[in-house]
């Protein structure tokens, strides 16, 4: 398992720095879950999870949603569920039906750990309902205030104007209504974090994927960072808000315990990657999101730019698109720092979890090379289209017969997967596919770096490899080099260069 124990990074059990590269997989439509299954558009198949490891991925962004675990029973404005009151006990999930949708799950999580590929559990969610042309919510979970559910039509993403919309987010967020919707949610999590609790190839949980309210309108608005943040922590552990450093006070129906609590009281092991709002990273403002003082948080952003086309999601213009998806990085990274707590000093470490959906391989060029600069690791979206409905045209790195775009030969590039030491510098250039990797070791490291190398695909000629400060240990032309260090060194360089050595 993977630990976060504060500053940037992830560390294995080694002790070595890890760095994740994958892809995203969500499926977005009943049954709401990809696992093996032939014939069925939602099979994800060994052949899937042999051509991510192909490509040197060693995580997947796996879609759970919490339709597919609690569907529970009614419609929309029930007023079992949406009278406006102090919130109940919460007693919609159904067990059995639960454990049934996480046994499939399962499936997939144990396919793609015979691969070496570890699972980032995401609970997935575009404009909250079907109602909105979206996904997530169960239906029973949708409070309007009875106004109509009209959708807008255009972009999907237009219903994020729609009032309709806007008021179901309201009473999620702030949790008053006698469904008691935060509560039932959290029951879902803590059903799913029990359930994958021992499993050694979860790296750890998305607890909510993209969060919006309408109280954020666009400006450093405030309001939603306290909801946001009483939503991860509960009444009982107020966070910190980001700027002013100043306890927040919570919404009075937000359970005591909130998410964060509530996944590591079921699972005190695997690491929760938390999200800041979605505006505000498409915007390039301010989270706001600050210190939450709890072990194994992943500071979680997505990172993709308003200059792209709403159909494919290519960019009309990649330096513009480029310059935006960069700024949001430096951002976070600020922001990240500014976490800091006792319990994760230096702040938590982070991770992108979304960017790309796009066939632009000069745009995935930069954004992968800005992450490399950063040692920042990511999930690229997305690995197949499965029929998105919030989707663009041009997302998928794979097409359904699993043949790879010519993006993949931006994403599969060299990289070290773990880092026996303090990483300094890491370089690919691409003209010659030559890599260079900088890190100061620690001599209280029992395990080799580990360094992908995408030979078929880069190097198919060959590559030579020259280590100054350590020795290779793994055979020749390894997929997995392996560096030990020399015993006095205080840093180690490690060059790869297409050809054979002379």
């Amino acid at each position: 398992m993977l630990r976060a124990p504060g500053g940037p990074y992830l560390y294995d059990h080694f002790g070595r720095v890890a760095m994740l590269h994958g892809v995203n997989a969500v499926y977005k439509r009943a049954p709401f879950e990809l696992y093996p299954a032939p014939g069925k558009p939602w099979n994800f198949t060994p052949a899937d999870a042999r051509n991510i490891a192909g490509l040197g991925f060693n995580v997947v962004r796996l879609g759970i949603l919490w339709q597919g675990i609690d569907p529970g029973s009614g419609g929309p404005n029930n007023p079992a569920t949406c009278t406006i009151g102090a919130p109940g006990h919460a007693q919609m999930l159904n067990q059995s039906a639960a454990a049934s949708y996480l046994d499939n799950v399962t499936r997939t999580v144990d396919l793609l750990g015979r691969y070496h590929i570890y699972t980032l559990l995401d609970m997935h969610q575009d404009v909250y309902n079907q109602a909105f042309r979206g996904e997530g919510a169960p239906s029973w979970a949708v409070c309007t205030g009875n106004q109509p559910l009209v959708p807008l039509g255009g972009r999907w993403s237009h219903n994020y104007r729609n009032p309709a919309l806007q008021t179901a987010e309201t009473h999620f967020w702030l949790n008053n209504v006698v469904g008691n919707l935060q509560g039932q949610f959290d029951q879902s999590w803590a059903m799913v974090a029990h359930h994958f609790a021992g499993n050694p190839w979860i790296v750890g949980y998305d607890p909510y994927n993209e969060p919006y309210s309408p109280a954020f309108t666009g400006t450093s608005d405030e309001n939603f960072a306290v909801d946001l943040e009483c939503f991860y922590t509960g009444r009982s552990h107020p966070g910190r808000l980001d700027g002013d450093d100043t306890v927040v006070k919570c919404p009075a129906n937000d359970p005591a315990q909130g998410l964060i609590p509530t996944i590591e009281a079921a699972d005190p092991h695997h690491l929760v990657f938390v999200e800041p709002d979605n505006f505000s990273v498409r915007h390039q403002l301010p989270s706001l999101l600050g210190r939450m003082d709890f072990p194994n948080l992943v500071y979680n952003f997505h990172a993709y730019c308003g200059t792209r086309s709403p159909v494919t999601g290519d960019p009309t213009n990649v330096t513009a698109c480029s310059d935006q998806v960069l700024g949001n990085m430096a951002a976070r990274l600020r922001e990240r720092s500014a976490m800091s707590t006792a319990r994760q000093s230096g702040g938590p470490a982070w991770f992108m979890s979304e960017f790309g959906a796009t066939q632009s391989t000069a745009l995935l060029d930069q954004i992968t090379g800005f992450a490399r600069g950063f040692n920042l690791g990511w999930a690229y979206w997305s690995w197949k289209f499965y029929d998105d409905p919030t989707g663009s045209t041009h997302e998928a790195l794979a097409a359904p017969n699993g043949q790879l775009q010519a993006t993949s030969d931006i994403l599969a590039r060299p990289y070290a997967q773990a880092i026996a030491g303090d990483p300094i510098s890491t370089s690919f250039v691409a003209t010659d596919n030559s890599f260079q990797l900088v890190y100061a070791p620690s001599s209280r490291i029992a395990a080799p770096t580990v360094i992908y190398v995408p030979g078929a695909m880069h190097y198919p000629l060959g590559f030579c490899t020259s280590v100054t400060g350590g020795h290779i240990t793994s055979p020749p032309g390894a997929a997995h080099l392996l560096i030990e260090s020399d015993r006095a060194a205080v840093r180690v360089s490690v060059d790869i260069t297409s050809g054979r050595c002379l």
